[in-house]
């Protein structure tokens, strides 16, 4: 397993823990408003394998969980071996997925070695290539709600309000999804790094907090364990 970021302590990416965040490289999806382009464009730092370990052994007992994130993680096949080094570390453990692999999801949880997930809902079905390009299936993506419900898992939900979104969008996206266990509606900010042909897009003015705590008061109509992470 290969990363080309970490941040070494975090109190947001695991709800209630202190935890460690990997970023892998790669991802199958290239949504304009990616934090992460470089991850999937041209990283050339790979975190070195041995400070890691090192590191981990260091922070046993001082940092909670180990979060891996992208990128899209689900794209490498040791995936699973690496969430068992960790949990033998003492660690727990966390995948964000853009979750458009249910059947590497499905490994994941019958190995047992990932015990939070946050699956990040992009955009209503009719628009998730809009956003996120040709190479996606919402279909999948749903598929792996709807696993991780059938399968009793610890998972989160999470959609960043982009602008392009209006609030019959979000409603079209709440009524989508099954009644998740926690979902969670995050403030679009503007990316440091985009593609030239999404700067009009990129610029688009975001929703205030006020507002999204307004559209989260329709939304909670469908998905009744909405949380707002301000």
């Amino acid at each position: 397993m290969i990363f080309a970021g970490i941040v070494k302590t975090s109190l947001i990416d695991y709800p209630g823990k202190i935890a460690t965040v990997l970023f892998a490289p790669g991802c199958n999806f290239n949504c304009f408003y990616c934090h992460n382009r470089a991850l999937i464009e041209d990283f050339n730092e790979l975190v070195n394998q041995d400070e890691l370990d090192d590191y981990l052994l260091r922070r046993q007992g001082l940092v909670d969980a180990v979060v891996v994130s992208g990128g899209e993680p689900t794209l490498y096949n040791d995936l699973i071996s690496f969430f068992e080094k960790i949990k033998s570390l003492g660690y727990l453990t966390k995948l964000d997925s853009n979750g458009s692999n249910p059947n590497a999801i499905r490994r994941l949880i019958d190995a047992g070695v990932v015990d939070y997930f946050a699956i990040d809902y992009k955009a209503p079905i009719a628009r998730l290539k809009e956003f996120c390009g040709d190479n996606t299936d919402p279909e999948q993506v749903l598929k792996t709600i709807h696993l991780l419900i059938e399968r009793g898992c610890d998972f989160e939900v999470r959609t960043t309000v982009i602008p392009q979104l209006s609030l019959e969008d979000l409603i079209t996206m709440a009524k989508e999804l099954p009644v998740v266990p926690r979902y969670v509606l995050n403030p679009y900010r503007k990316p440091k790094r985009y593609l030239p042909e999404d700067e009009e897009r990129i610029n688009v003015p975001p929703y205030s907090e006020n507002q999204i705590a307004l559209f989260a008061e329709n939304i909670k109509l469908y998905q009744t364990n909405l949380v707002l992470p301000f």
